[in-house]
């Protein structure tokens, strides 16, 4: 096991695969054959159910606006969502079950509700461990802080700094948060240096059988590719490899351990029609995969995509096993039967089915599991009320024809600030010898997404208006990571002209760059794009920007991968990850107790008086409004289509 996630086995793995091409298959019902959905085709076989559920996000209470309904067979709706409807569902399920497992395929946590968002994930893990989840794998977004924080947070419940602040809160019975009661686990998300998974790739099960025998039952997990790329779950240290040579490893490996049925639980996925109860037309890197992975392989459960769908699809070999998906934020209870040969512990492939229900609100609530999520509201409500600083100027995210606003400098210098600041102390990333940054670069109004701002600061009437928790939070931020990399001279002077561009209709375009209090640069309103700003106008710490010369610029991790439209950035090398912006702006205006006013002043325009004639400058990129509630990038359809690698929203 010490050397599974070592790349020369996956390497070897990795010539094997690919052996069956993909086909234009389309699933047939959600039973292996007729004699599946007879239950007195059990008799004989030992039974054994999967329940499981995909990307929760946190969302205890009840599942967000959109997706709180799901349409099923003849159109008929369901009002979905909420984790104490799902403890009765559950209850129902397992009644009279003897061999049943709980997991789930990622991304439980790291969510946008705001109760878990807030207080450190820390709701939905005590959430869970009351529903009885048995293990998980997993997703990008488990991802968010880092490995470190995964296993010894939230697996282990190891405080951090800031305990009982920002980390360690009291359950609901008074206790402090002890971690989860259940296991993360992936084959292919492994340490960048030395080639070892960063979680166990497999967990073997065991159920019970005739005679007093035990049958092992194996799962695979799968983190889905690229992880370690995207916007929010950024990780210098971590690497994702190929998922088909992954699972057929894993797969191996569990046979010859003598694993006679063996599920794999995959975080990606696919879309296969609209009906969250069968399956058509399947599509996806999910899909792909299911087409050509290991015959030995029984069953296939998804998630990442946020879609419904049961169906059987044939393998490589022609057998049917069942490929699933339960949608998201606790909209459905998926459910497997598999039945083993009491002699051989292997599935009966003929006997399989799977079903996914509704996780409806027309059913009692859970009183326990209520009783949890009512707690969590009102403490998070508490939390957020609680002052952490105070302002003597307001911050506003209106936008000057130069390119400033008081709102973006307020973020710049906050960006700057927090890239010299210490890694989270589970961050074992690797770090590079220059740390901290030169400068500081914020999109205040991307071309792409939306801006890392989400609100005004503005101030009461009150000398130190007080500023809580909530207002901080809410006004910067969408769990994204900030990153410090090196980058020439020559890009940071290309990322400054991208700020100009032409649109799809050939309008000029403006999308500013908010700069850091050391630097100072001007910018040629009638020049072409691509020619407005000179390399010796730029001014790093009063000094004239060298083209090849190396910086350190802080940014977050979209706007470095080149997400936000300013593509010369993403020529950075040694990249070092820093703490969440959530996390991160609300303490750096606790380290500064008031809020003074910001320089202004930053970016000038040549000629004088500004644009004459006026227009010159190009359409002006405003701000997008917030969604209320919560971080507005977060709340919206589109984090998920850019997490995903552009993927359809289903």
């Amino acid at each position: 096991m010490e050397e599974f996630g070592r790349r020369r086995f996956l390497a070897r793995a990795a010539g094997a695969a690919g052996a069956f091409g993909v086909k234009a298959l389309t699933g047939t019902a959600a039973a292996a054959t007729g004699a599946a959905e007879d239950a007195a085709s059990a008799a004989g076989y030992v039974d054994v159910q999967l329940l499981h559920i995909t990307d929760l996000h946190g969302y205890l209470s009840a599942a967000p606006a959109r997706d709180s309904v799901i349409t099923g067979a003849g159109g008929r709706t369901y009002a979905v969502g909420g984790v104490a409807y799902m403890a009765t569902h559950l209850a129902r399920l397992r009644a009279g079950r003897a061999n049943s497992f709980f997991f789930a395929p990622g991304d439980l946590f790291s969510g946008w509700d705001y109760p878990a968002f807030t207080l450190a994930d820390e709701p939905t893990i005590e959430a869970l461990n009351r529903l009885g989840l048995d293990f998980a794998t997993a997703g990008n977004h488990e991802f968010d802080r880092t490995p470190g924080f995964l296993r010894r947070h939230m697996e282990e419940g190891i405080p951090y700094d800031g305990a009982g602040v920002t980390n360690t809160f009291p359950d609901s019975s008074g206790a402090p948060f002890h971690g989860a009661d259940f296991r993360y686990y992936s084959a292919n998300a492994v340490s960048a240096a030395s080639g070892e998974t960063v979680l166990p790739p497999y967990n073997i099960e065991y159920v019970d059988a005739p005679g007093g025998k035990r049958l092992p039952i194996g799962f695979i997990h799968l983190t889905v590719l690229g992880t370690e790329t995207f916007g929010n779950s950024f990780q210098p240290g971590l690497t994702t490899l190929d998922q088909l040579a992954s699972a057929n490893l894993c797969a191996a490996r569990l046979k010859a351990l003598g694993v006679g049925a063996i599920v794999l639980s995959m975080h990606d996925g696919a879309v296969a029609g609209g009906d969250f109860d069968s399956g058509s037309e399947p599509s996806g890197p999910a899909y792909e995969l299911a087409l050509r992975v290991s015959p030995d392989i029984d069953a296939i459960v998804t998630g990442h995509w946020h879609c419904a769908f049961n169906m059987m699809l044939p393998g490589p070999d022609g057998r049917p096993r069942p490929f699933v998906e339960a949608g998201c934020h606790g909209q459905i209870i998926g459910e497997i039967t598999l039945r083993l040969d009491a002699d051989t512990g292997t599935v009966v492939r003929a006997l399989t089915s799977s079903v996914n229900h509704p996780n409806t609100r027309d059913v009692d609530p859970d009183p326990m599991l209520k009783e949890v999520v009512d707690y969590w509201t009102g403490y998070a409500q508490r939390h957020g009320a609680g002052v952490i600083g105070r302002q003597r100027a307001s911050f506003r995210r209106r936008i000057s024809p130069a390119g400033e606003s008081t709102m973006g400098n307020l973020v710049a210098d906050w960006a700057l600030w927090a890239a010299r600041r210490a890694p989270d102390s589970f961050d074992t990333s690797p770090r590079p010898a220059r740390s901290g940054a030169d400068l500081a670069l914020i999109a205040v109004a991307p071309r792409v997404g939306r801006s890392v701002i989400n609100t005004d600061l503005l101030a009461g009437p009150a000398l130190d208006d007080p500023v809580s928790f909530d207002r901080a939070w809410r006004a910067v931020g969408y769990g994204c990571p900030l990153v410090s990399a090196e980058v020439s001279g020559h890009r940071l002077h290309e990322a400054l002209e991208q700020q100009w561009a032409l649109d799809a209709s050939g309008v000029l375009t403006y999308a500013p760059l908010a700069v850091s209090d050391n630097v100072r640069y001007s910018f040629d309103a009638a020049g072409p794009v691509g020619d407005r700003v000179a390399p010796g106008e730029v001014f790093v710490d009063g000094a004239p920007l060298r083209p090849e010369a190396s910086y350190r610029v802080v940014t977050t991790s979209y706007t470095l991968t080149g997400q936000d439209g300013y593509p010369a950035l993403g020529d950075y090398r040694e990249p070092a990850r820093h703490r969440r912006d959530t996390d991160s702006f609300p303490a750096y205006l606790a380290a500064l107790g008031t809020l003074e006013a910001v320089s202004t002043g930053r970016v000038s325009v040549r000629p004088a008086p500004l644009f004459d004639p006026p227009g010159r400058e190009g359409l002006l990129v405003t701000p997008s409004d917030p969604v209320p509630g919560v971080p507005a990038p977060v709340a919206a359809e589109e984090e998920a289509a850019r997490d995903a690698g552009r993927r359809p929203v289903c």
